[in-house]
C-alpha cells in the first residue's frame, strides 16, 4: 500500500492523513466544504476560493480532467483542494490536461485519499477553521504552532481584482454595463455580453468620477472573497452610485449593497456551497435550486431600519438570499445566477437587469 505522504492538520489538533496531487507547497488557509457533484474546474478557478481550501462532498474528483473554455478566472487563487478518490487519467473529448497538471501550474496543493465523509461532518457541526497542508511527517507541536501564529490575509479583494481597466465587448451592443471587479467569474461576463450587453470592468478601488466618464447603462457588483467590511472603497462607491444607475449586485456585491445602505453582515457557522441550495422568490412564490458559494450572510433584522427590501430567503436556514430597493432600480441576490457550476433556475435576474437598464434609457429619453 502506497505510503501517506501529506496531512490536513486542523486548528484543533485533529489530522487527516492522504496523498498529496498537485503543487507540494505546504499552505495555512481556511477549511471549507463545496456539496457539488460537478464542476471541480468551476471551484478551482472561482477568485472567491482564495485563502481557502475546498473540501470536495462528492467522492470522484479529476475524472472530466480540465476544459479550456471552463476557466472562471485566468489565474485561478484558491488555496487547495482535499478529496477523496482522484482521477488521474481523464476521460472527456474535450479535456486539454489533468487537474493535477493545472494545479502544479498555479501552485494550488491538494491532499486525496481522505475520509471527506467524516471531515464535511466535521466542518458542518463545529464550524470552518483555519487548516495547515503539510507533509505527513511535520511534527504536531510545530504544526499547531504555525497555526496559531498564522492570519488569514484580509486582502483577499485587492489580490484577485483586475488591475487594469478592460473592456469585454459584445457581438452587438445593446447596453454597457460597468462592472466593480472584486473577484469576478468570467461566466458572469459571458452572461451579459450574451444579452447584448457590453463590460467594462473596473479594479475594485475605483472612483465614482471614474464610473461617470463612461456613463454606463447600468452598474454591476461581482462576488468576490472575505469579509465585505474589509472592502471600504467599494462600499463607499456603492453609497454614490446607489439611485444614479441601475444596479445588480452578486454574492459579495449582495453584501456590499445591504452594507451601503445601512444593513449589517455576519460569518456564517460554515458558509452555503454546492450546488443545490432551495432559494424562495418571494415575489413570484417560485423555488430556485441555485449554486451558492459564500461565508457572510445579510442580518435580516438590521434590513428593517434600511430602504431594502428582501425578495429571496434560503428554504434551508432562513437566511437572506435578495434584496431590492425599487425606487433607486436596485437589486441583488446572494447565489449564482450565473451557474458556473449549477442549475440555470436564476438566469432570469440577467434579464431583470436589461429590463431595468431600457426602462432607464426610455425614462431618460421622455
Amino acid at each position: 500500500m502506497k505510503k501517506w505522504n501529506k496531512k490536513l492538520l486542523l486548528e484543533d489538533g485533529t489530522q487527516y492523513y492522504g496523498y498529496g496531487f498537485g503543487s507540494q507547497e505546504e499552505t495555512i488557509t481556511e477549511l471549507v466544504f463545496n456539496t457539488a457533484p460537478v464542476g471541480y474546474q468551476e471551484i478551482l478557478s472561482d477568485p472567491s476560493y482564495t485563502y481557502q481550501t475546498v473540501v470536495m462532498a462528492y467522492p470522484l474528483i479529476g475524472n472530466y480532467g480540465i476544459a479550456k473554455e471552463d476557466f472562471e478566472t485566468k489565474k485561478p487563487t484558491i488555496g487547495g483542494l482535499a478529496v477523496r478518490d482522484y482521477n488521474d487519467l481523464p476521460s472527456n473529448f474535450r479535456s486539454i490536461g489533468t487537474l493535477d497538471e493545472v494545479m502544479k501550474q498555479y501552485h494550488i496543493p491538494g491532499i486525496s485519499g481522505i475520509d471527506t465523509r467524516k471531515l464535511v461532518r466535521k466542518i458542518r457541526d463545529y464550524g470552518s477553521c483555519k487548516v495547515l497542508l503539510t507533509d505527513a511527517d511535520t511534527p504536531l507541536a510545530e504544526g499547531m504552532k504555525k497555526l496559531a501564529e498564522y492570519e488569514i490575509p484580509k486582502d483577499a479583494v485587492s489580490k484577485v481584482s483586475s488591475k487594469e481597466i478592460r473592456i469585454c465587448a459584445a457581438k452587438q451592443e445593446k447596453y454597457l454595463v460597468a462592472a466593480i471587479d472584486c473577484g469576478m467569474k468570467e461566466n458572469i461576463i459571458r452572461s451579459l455580453n450574451a444579452r447584448g450587453c457590453s463590460v467594462m470592468v473596473y479594479p475594485w478601488n475605483t472612483s465614482y468620477e471614474e464610473i461617470q466618464k463612461q456613463n454606463p447603462d447600468g452598474v454591476f457588483l461581482s462576488n468576490g472573497p472575505g469579509n465585505p467590511e474589509d472592502v471600504k472603497p467599494v462600499l463607499e462607491l456603492v453609497q454614490r452610485l446607489k439611485g444614479k444607475y441601475p444596479m445588480f449586485g452578486i454574492c459579495l456585491g449582495h453584501q456590499m449593497i445591504a452594507l451601503a445602505y445601512g444593513a449589517r453582515t455576519y460569518k456564517l457557522k460554515f458558509g452555503h456551497r454546492g450546488g443545490n441550495h432551495p432559494v424562495k422568490n418571494l415575489e413570484t412564490g417560485k423555488i430556485e435550486i441555485t449554486s451558492q458559494n459564500h461565508s457572510y450572510a445579510v442580518d435580516c433584522e438590521s434590513l428593517k431600519s434600511t430602504r431594502l427590501e428582501v425578495t429571496h430567503i434560503n428554504l434551508l436556514d432562513q437566511t437572506v438570499e435578495g434584496l431590492a430597493c425599487k425606487t433607486d432600480q436596485v437589486f441583488s441576490v446572494q447565489y449564482h445566477p450565473e451557474s458556473a457550476p449549477g442549475p440555470q433556475d436564476s438566469g432570469y435576474l440577467f434579464d431583470q437587469f436589461i429590463q431595468m437598464m431600457e426602462e432607464n434609457k426610455h425614462g431618460k429619453a421622455n
